[in-house]
């Protein structure tokens, strides 16, 4: 990869104690479930496919700590983390990984397809760029109501290539929608390097050309996302459409099924340095706003919340066979 290696997230923190412990708290809740999901994957417990986002925490737990709960959320598939602090509990969460009926999906989506309509997350959706015409829609349908409700959309460099980028954000642009375009570009395609499949890899060249709003920011600093999300929110519902670029790194391969031949280790040791949860941990500790003891025992009870979700999920009971032919679309 051929994209510059900023320097690790520093300074001081500008938020109160109390509110950056919860930024804390939230991302260890993404990555600690992440990782059961993983251990539970290699014991045959969760099956399918699965697509971690360990690494990229502070970009979800920024951009979402700064929406209000009645606004619209469309995400990847790479979604866990986006569902989580949307307000899908972790149990439904891992109830639908496991294919439970208590999923927030009946178990019939799983890891690709978390759903809740209750808190507006609208996916989870399997297909690249898949999501982007959705968030459109839901643009679209607030503006012709007359509500004051937000679309945040979050997709990752590899949708840019698509068509449905290019005509979602004419659309938004053509219509002046209250939509978020949040582009969380981990610099790789599936195992495609960015300056290998973008003729322009500056994607907010791209959407500044369709007359939209658009920035880019350090994703691996959740200080950076969170006042980033919260401009872009405020402008699109003032003003119309707006792109932000999160630039950011996964720390794990594209999904459990990928060998990962395309990046070196020394690439991915080197970004870890990066890491958003170490590093503001660090931030936060140099300006005693935490001790080494306070973060053990944030980890420790968010310890307990996975344990608690898996053992619902375990508990949790399989779809009724008579039930086969229910929900399902045919000619």
């Amino acid at each position: 990869m051929n994209t510059p290696f900023p320097p690790p997230p520093s300074g001081p923190v500008p938020y109160p104690a109390e509110k950056s412990i919860v930024l804390l708290t939230d991302m260890l809740r993404i990555r600690r479930m992440e990782e059961k999901c993983a251990e539970l994957y290699g014991a045959g417990r969760i099956r399918g496919f699965l697509h971690l986002y360990i690494g990229e925490e502070a970009v979800a737990t920024g951009a979402m700590h700064a929406l209000k709960p009645g606004d619209n959320v469309v995400a990847t598939y790479r979604e866990h983390g986006h569902a989580l602090l949307k307000g899908v509990s972790m149990q439904r969460i891992m109830a639908e990984m496991f294919g439970k009926i208590d999923g927030c999906s009946r178990g019939r989506g799983g890891s690709m397809h978390l759903f809740d309509a209750a808190t507006h997350f609208f996916g989870g959706n399997a297909i690249v760029g898949g999501g982007l015409p959705l968030a459109v829609g839901f643009g679209l349908a607030a503006k012709m109501r007359g509500e004051d409700r937000l679309t945040a959309c979050f997709f990752g460099d590899g949708a840019v290539a698509e068509g449905a980028f290019h005509e979602s954000l004419n659309l938004a642009a053509l219509w002046n929608l209250p939509v978020v375009f949040l582009c969380e570009n981990n610099f790789y395609a599936m195992g495609t390097a960015i300056e290998r499949s973008q003729s322009q890899p500056d994607l907010c060249v791209k959407a500044a050309a369709y007359g939209v709003e658009a920035f880019a920011v350090d994703g691996m600093d959740v200080v950076e996302v969170h006042e980033a999300a919260k401009r872009a929110r405020d402008h699109a519902l003032a003003s119309g459409p707006v792109f932000v670029e999160f630039r950011t790194y996964r720390f794990r391969a594209h999904s459990m099924f990928d060998p990962e031949l395309y990046r070196d280790k020394a690439e991915v040791e080197k970004w870890k340095t990066r890491g958003p949860i170490h590093t503001f941990s660090a931030r936060l500790k140099a300006q005693g706003d935490l001790t080494e003891e306070r973060f053990m025992e944030i980890d420790a009870e968010v310890a307990r919340e996975v344990e608690r979700a898996v053992a619902f999920a375990e508990a949790a009971g399989w779809e009724p066979v008579e039930n086969l032919a229910t929900q399902v679309y045919a000619p």
